[in-house]
């Protein structure tokens, strides 16, 4: 087979631009042709990815029954079959539902399909609509995976018990320990924002989406009196919760920052970090705050689950519990010595999560599998 492989993800810029170009950049390093199928999200008609040797705009739709996916189901399978690919890796529901079904030849002729599970839509406490429509597709698909890669405990549990080749427990996508080396002054970045020295500050940093549960967080806040709460984020509640926000009389104190590249800066200005959503894989935002040496407080749901342990390296609760988050967060800040102590916890158990050992973990995983003899179909 030909040195090339394909990447498959269901958007560029909110999953392949920020999670996978490092691994992508490790292909080309080994001489190998890298391509990319994802539905372009960017504000570019012809986006210039890094390490991408041929991308491919294939509008996905989050719906995996949607009638358009069908359509690129045909494009993508005939992308596949005279691609040639040594390897195929595929993200996001929809991207590896329809990459593994349309490299089912390919892998005949011996490609490797790998698959990583962000986070399955079926966990504990997930919706039964959940279960009844992803659990059995994703079992399912397994048949077609020859490497199916989880990233929190209980996922991997559940995927063992799957027909995949092989099954593997990685952590996450790795951190960029070196966007967190640059010293910040919190004064300068607080006088920025308007926010006074002494002032105690949350931050929260995600979509504004349902599942991060942002309702939550400013209900908590508005028990906190005196807290400034910074989020870091868009979407389509946006406008709602800054209804919500002067609803409950604290928009004098939260700040709507919208999409912000200096994420390391803004946590480095802030004293706790607040985490309520309602489900997870494994939260880089999180991991962040962790690297930044910020104290947490977060859902107890999979994935923040596997990053911090109770009063060790914050609090955790269940996701609608904003009385009780309140209550974590007033404690937090009226404790510098606690915060400094979970703090540090956070910095030295994040490390087993740097992007660097996650890269060589990756780097092993493909190599056995381009490696491996043989091939069942």
């Amino acid at each position: 087979m030909s040195k090339k492989v394909l990447f498959v993800a269901t958007v560029l810029r909110g999953h392949i631009l920020v999670f996978h170009l490092p691994y992508m950049e490790w292909f080309q390093q080994q001489g190998y042709e890298v391509h990319l199928c994802a539905r372009n999200d960017t504000d570019e008609q012809q986006p210039q990815v890094p390490f991408c040797d041929r991308y491919v705009d294939m509008p996905f739709e989050r719906n995996p029954l949607s009638r358009g996916n069908l359509v690129l189901y045909k494009e993508l399978k005939a992308l596949i079959d005279e691609g040639d690919y040594s390897l195929i890796h595929c993200h996001t529901p929809v991207g590896g539902m329809l990459a593994r079904l349309c490299a089912r030849q390919a892998r005949q002729r011996g490609a490797r399909v790998v698959y990583t599970a962000h986070g399955f839509h079926f966990f504990t406490g997930a919706k039964p609509i959940n279960w009844l429509l992803y659990y059995p597709a994703e079992r399912w698909l397994a048949r077609y995976t020859d490497l199916l890669i989880t990233i929190n405990r209980e996922d991997y549990d559940r995927a063992c018990r799957f027909p995949a080749r092989k099954v593997a427990l990685v952590r996450g996508v790795g951190v960029d320990f070196a966007r967190f080396e640059a010293s910040t002054d919190r004064t300068v970045i607080r006088t920025s924002l308007g926010i006074p020295e002494a002032a105690p500050v949350v931050i929260t940093v995600g979509e504004h989406i349902p599942r991060k549960n942002h309702e939550t967080v400013l209900r908590a806040m508005a028990l906190v009196e005196g807290a400034w709460l910074l989020l870091c984020g868009v979407g389509e509640l946006t406008g709602k919760l800054e209804q919500l926000a002067q609803e409950l009389g604290i928009t004098h104190r939260t700040l709507f920052l919208g999409f912000r590249r200096d994420v390391p800066a803004l946590l480095a200005a802030s004293d706790v970090f607040f985490f309520p959503s309602f489900q997870e894989g494994l939260p880089v935002s999180l991991m962040e705050a962790m690297a930044a040496g910020l104290p947490c407080v977060a859902s107890a749901v999979r994935g923040s689950r596997d990053l911090i342990e109770e009063s060790q390296g914050g609090m955790l609760r269940p996701p609608l519990d904003a009385a009780g988050f309140a209550l974590d967060i007033r404690k937090m800040l009226g404790n510098e010595s606690l915060r400094r102590k979970m703090g540090l916890r956070n910095q030295s158990h994040i490390q087993a999560y740097g992007l660097a050992q996650v890269r060589e973990e990756m780097a092993r995983l493909y190599q056995a599998q381009l490696d491996a003899p043989g091939r069942e179909a």
